[in-house]
C-alpha cells in the first residue's frame, strides 16, 4: 500500500503515521494542506487516501480516481463530508476511523458543568476583577433531569457518567439499549425534550437528523433548559437556537460543534477576520461556551484514530474486509 495523508498535524498524528508505516510496512506521503483540486496531483502515484473532515465532493473523488486512488479513510467516527455515493459509483471504498468514546464523554460532562454553574461568566468577570456573586448562581447536576438524544458508545458513556451524579436521565434513540434500562428511562424525543432540563446530543449527522433541534424542538424545550452539542453541528438549527436564546427560553449552551464550521477547524485564525458570523454572534453571548470541535482530542483518541485509518486502508489494499468500512446505504 502507498497512503497519502492530507491535513496532516506534525505535532501529534505524524509521529503515530511514521510508528505505523514501519509496524504495518506501508509507504506514505503527507501535507498540512486539505485536499482540493488544486493540490489533489500531490497524491498521484498512490492508492489510499487518509483525510479528516474536509468535503471530499465527487468532483474531487472523481479527480482522485483518475490519479489512481481506489481506498479513502476518514481519520474521524463522522463522514458526512464524503459523498459517499459518488465513491460507490466510483468503486472508491469508503472507512471511517472510530475511537474511543472516553473523550468525548469526558468531555461532554465538563460543558454540562461548566453551562450549569455559569462558568464562563464567572472566568470572565473574574478576568477584571469583578468578584461579585450576582448573577453568577448555578445550578447542581444532581437536582436536573438530563435528556440523552442518541445512544452509541459516545451516549452510552455519557449517561454511565451521569448516573454517578445521581440525575433523573431520558435517553431517545431508535435503537434503545437494554444494558443501559437500569439507569435510563427511554421515550420519544419530543417527550425528552419537554421533560429536561439539560439536552445533551449525540445523535450522528444523517440527513434525517439534520436541524433535528429546529425552532419548533425549542419551543417544546422547558424555558431556561440547558443545550449541549459534541456531536455533529447539522443536528442544530443554528439561526433559531440564537433566537431561543436571545429570547431566554434557552438558559444556556455548550457547544463543540455548529453548522457550517468547515472553513474554522482546524486553523489559527486569530490575526483574521472570523469567516463565519454565526460562531462570532455565539461567542458573544455570556451564558454560551463555544469550543473549537475538540471534544475527541485526547492522546488515545489520535492513536487510534490514526491507527484505525491505516488499517482500513490496508485491508481495502488486500481486498479484504474491513469492520471501518461505510456505505451509502
Amino acid at each position: 500500500m502507498k497512503l497519502f495523508a492530507y491535513a496532516v498535524r506534525d505535532y501529534d498524528e505524524l509521529p503515530y503515521l511514521e510508528a505505523l508505516s514501519r509496524e504495518l510496512g506501508f509507504e506514505f506521503g503527507y501535507t498540512s494542506e486539505y485536499p482540493s483540486m488544486s493540490n489533489a496531483e500531490l497524491a498521484g502515484g498512490y492508492d489510499s487516501l487518509s483525510i479528516i473532515t474536509n468535503p471530499l465532493d465527487a468532483e474531487l473523488l472523481a479527480r482522485f480516481h483518475e490519479l489512481g486512488v481506489r481506498g479513502v479513510s476518514t481519520r474521524t467516527i463522522g463522514y458526512d463530508h464524503i459523498d459517499l455515493e459518488a465513491a460507490e459509483r466510483l468503486g472508491i471504498r469508503v472507512a471511517n476511523a472510530p475511537y474511543p468514546p472516553t473523550g468525548v464523554a469526558d468531555y461532554t460532562i465538563m460543558m454540562i458543568l461548566m453551562a450549569l454553574r455559569k462558568a464562563k461568566l464567572i472566568s470572565a468577570a473574574a478576568s477584571y476583577q469583578d468578584f461579585g456573586l450576582t448573577g453568577k448562581i448555578g445550578r447542581p447536576l444532581s437536582s436536573c433531569t438530563v435528556g440523552v438524544v442518541g445512544t452509541g458508545q459516545i451516549g452510552e458513556a455519557v449517561c454511565r457518567r451521569l448516573a454517578g451524579f445521581g440525575c433523573r436521565i431520558l435517553a431517545s434513540d431508535p435503537y434503545e439499549k437494554d444494558a443501559l434500562r437500569d439507569i435510563v428511562e427511554y421515550t420519544d424525543l419530543d417527550a425528552l425534550l419537554a421533560a429536561s432540563d439539560v439536552v445533551t446530543l449525540h445523535a450522528p449527522g444523517l440527513p434525517q437528523n439534520t436541524r433535528m433541534i429546529d425552532a419548533a424542538a425549542f419551543a417544546r424545550m422547558k424555558e431556561g433548559v440547558v443545550l449541549v452539542n459534541a456531536a455533529r453541528g447539522v443536528l442544530v438549527d443554528t439561526a433559531a437556537l440564537m433566537d431561543a436564546i436571545e429570547s431566554g427560553h434557552v438558559g444556556a449552551a455548550a457547544l463543540d460543534t455548529i453548522e457550517n464550521e468547515a472553513n474554522l477547524y482546524y486553523h489559527d485564525l486569530s490575526r483574521k477576520a472570523l469567516p463565519n458570523r454565526d460562531r462570532a454572534v455565539l461567542m458573544s453571548y455570556p451564558n454560551v461556551i463555544v469550543t473549537p470541535h475538540m471534544a475527541f482530542y485526547t492522546d488515545e483518541a489520535v492513536e487510534s484514530m490514526v491507527a484505525n485509518s491505516c488499517r482500513a486502508l490496508l485491508a481495502f489494499s488486500r481486498g479484504d474486509d474491513s469492520p471501518f468500512e461505510v456505505h451509502a446505504s
